[in-house]
Formats: structure tokens, sequence, C-alpha cells
């Protein structure tokens, strides 16, 4: 059970501390979840949030858009496939750390190399075990994510006070700019495509068309589904200028997903964005890439009293009314009340009416708030990538 404080309480010799505790959540409204650590030692501040995907937790830690959150998964058997080398979205994962409901397991999977304890310690990301998830889960569902501290101390000695006095002091996500932390320092060129069993990655050939994707913290597998359309690849970073996105000279625009705040984001990342569509160049964006779409074309965002995590989220395309099974990761949203006359909502959440796509009327740009590129999650969306591409071959 979690333990509750108030502001003036003393740590020393706490009653309620089970025996043999090396980790604990401290929550910034006082609560204390003690556990088990595993992965890395260490103390990380961030937001807490809940996961509900069954699978897929290795790309979900290292999803970059994860960048100052500590994740709670839902399903409790974390680690049973274990981990690889191949099912990574980013070299160096941004996430806080992980909550999880029981201790992993060795793991069970022809695929698998390494215990997802070794693996956390290779990245030096701390997590903790034995939490009653359920509960957290329906304390973040009920009040929002709430700021934590997440301390894994194997010799025990752990200072709730100091860490309840970082998770106050921590200002949240709202108004952080993270894509500068996550993205790429310098230009490269990508041509991986999607993983096949059996035969793992494969390599693009020299491409018909040229993307230029701008990196706010991109997931390979999306960079992946676009390579293997015959599209040959540039990746910039977050703070590319139009004119050095347009130096490349692409076919089409591609806005990457990512964390943060899109508003702070959008400082720099909308004039170029709205410089890039003046030129009537086929722009996507997806997540993060499709708020900042939107607020080039005049749309507003703001901070959700719940985000959208998980693989399991029904959205229904109001062009065709098909409903599709998507995976999600996000806290901001677009505002519809905001959107202006010439951009129209494509998709919407059947969860909570939030907008989950637009498209411009009048430039060459749509986007999607979800996951597409569906790793972890279902293919329903990969029809998007071929849009995409029909707008690069003007056909749409």
């Amino acid at each position: 059970m979690p333990e509750r404080l108030t502001p003036d309480s003393p740590t020393a010799a706490r009653p309620g501390r089970p025996r043999g505790a090396t980790a604990a959540l401290v929550l910034a409204d006082g609560t204390v979840l003690w556990g088990r650590g595993v992965g890395a030692a260490g103390r990380r501040v961030g937001e807490v949030c809940f996961n509900t995907s069954m699978t897929g937790y290795q790309e979900i830690i290292t999803d970059p858009s994860y960048a100052g959150q500590i994740i709670t998964f839902t399903f409790p058997h974390i680690g049973n496939v274990g981990t690889n080398v191949e099912d990574v979205e980013t070299t160096t994962p941004s996430a806080r750390g992980v909550v999880l409901r029981m201790d992993p397991t060795d793991p069970s999977n022809f695929r698998a190399m390494q215990h997802l304890d070794a693996w956390l310690k290779s990245y030096d990301l701390p997590g903790i075990a034995g939490i009653d998830t359920r509960q957290l889960t329906r304390r973040i569902r009920d009040a929002g994510a709430p700021t934590g501290v997440l301390v894994h101390a194997p010799d025990g000695a752990i200072d709730i006070d100091a860490a309840l006095a970082e998770a106050r002091a921590w200002p949240g996500l709202e108004g952080m700019d993270l894509a500068r932390e996550v993205t790429t320092r310098q230009a490269y060129s990508w041509d991986q495509t999607p993983w096949k069993l059996g035969e793992g990655y494969g390599t693009a050939g020299e491409g018909s068309r040229h993307v230029v994707a701008v990196d706010y913290g991109a997931k390979r597998n999306i960079l992946r589904q676009l390579a293997g359309r015959d599209c040959r690849l540039t990746v910039v970073p977050a703070t590319a200028t139009a004119e050095d996105i347009l130096r490349h000279k692409p076919d089409g625009v591609f806005l990457a997903n990512g964390p943060g705040d899109p508003a702070a984001t959008g400082q720099y990342a909308v004039p170029a964005i709205r410089s890039v569509m003046d030129k009537g160049l086929p722009v996507f964006g997806i997540c993060l890439g499709h708020q900042l779409l939107s607020m080039a074309l005049g749309a507003e965002t703001r901070k959700m009293e719940l985000g959208h995590r998980g693989a399991n989220h029904p959205v229904k395309d109001l062009t065709t009314g098909k409903v599709e099974i998507t995976s999600q990761n996000h806290g901001f949203v677009v505002v519809p009340e905001s959107l202006p006359g010439d951009v129209e909502t494509t998709h919407v959440s059947l969860f909570d009416g939030t907008i989950e796509g637009v498209r411009s009327r009048k430039r060459r740009a749509f986007s999607a708030q979800y996951h597409p590129e569906a790793s972890p999650g279902p293919h329903d969306s990969h029809y998007l990538f071929d849009r995409f591409i029909q707008m690069i071959d003007g056909k749409s």
C-alpha cells in the first residue's frame, strides 16, 4: 500500500516501509510506492504516465517521445520475451525509468538475446517492480499524470524527503522543448527497410523519391516504412530551417514524432514548416509532427488531462468511415475550435473525440496524431504512408 506523507514528515525510521525494499516511486503529492529495484541504480525525475500495450515494451522504452517520462506498464508480464538488438527505436533511450507489476522473469522467446534487467542496466535506466500498477493507473486516470521521482538504491538507502523535494520542484512537461534533446545533431541518410521474419531488416535501393525527414524524436520504424516504399531518406535535425530542408531538393517532407510541448518546439519549427509548405511540397506529420503541422496551418495545441498511450486506441477515419485500432503516445492535442476553415479533421478518437488527423484544403499537407508505423500495434494504419507516396507522385 502507498505511504502518504505530509510536507513536514520525517524520513527516519518511517513506518510502513517494507523489509527489503530497494526502490521507491515518490509522487509530488506525497504518495510513496515501495518496491524492488530493477535495471540501473539511480534516481530519476519525470512525469509518471501509463501504457496499456501488451506487447512491444522494448520499442516503447526506446521511443524518443517518452523523453521526460517514467513509464508505468499496465500489462504485468513485462520482460517475458527478453530483449534483442533489433527491437529498438533509437540509439539512446530518453525515458526516465519504468514501473512494473512483477519482477522480470527469465525470457522465453527465440529472438531473446538479453534479460530485461541487464538490458535496462546497459542503458542506465532504473526501474521499480512489485508496484500495484492498477492502483497507480487509476490514480493517473482520475487525477492526471503526476510528477514523480523513481529511486533505485540496491543498498536500500533511499532519502524520501530529498526525492519528494525534487518531485515538487520539477516544472513538468508543459513548456518544455524536448525535441532539441533527442534530435540528431547532423543530417544523415537512412536506407533500412522493415523487418521480416527470417530475414531481419532490408536495405533500400537508390529510391525513386527523395524525402527529407525532420527528426523531432523519430522512431526508426517510421523511417523504415518510408524507405520500404522506394524512398531515399535524408534525416535532418529538429532545428533545421526551411533553407536547410530545401537545400536537399526533396520530393516530400516528413515531420517526425517527438516529446515535449509542441508550443515550445513550434517556436522554431513552425516557421520552417510554413516556408516548406509555401513551396508547394507535400508534407506529412506524425504525432508531434502532426501537432506542429497543425500549428503551422493556424491551429493551437493544449496539454491533455489524460494522454493517449497504448496499442488499443480506436480511431475513425472520417473520409472512409473505417475504424482503426491504433498505437498512440501523446500528452498534447490539437484544439478543435482553433482549426481554420481551410483545415479539416480527418480522424477522431473514439475514446474521447479528440482530433487524430487533419488535412489542409489549400496545401499539400496532412497528418496523424497516432503511430501508423505500428510497432507496437496492428497494421491498420499503414495506408497513411501510401497516401503520402501518392501525394508525392501527384496522384492525390
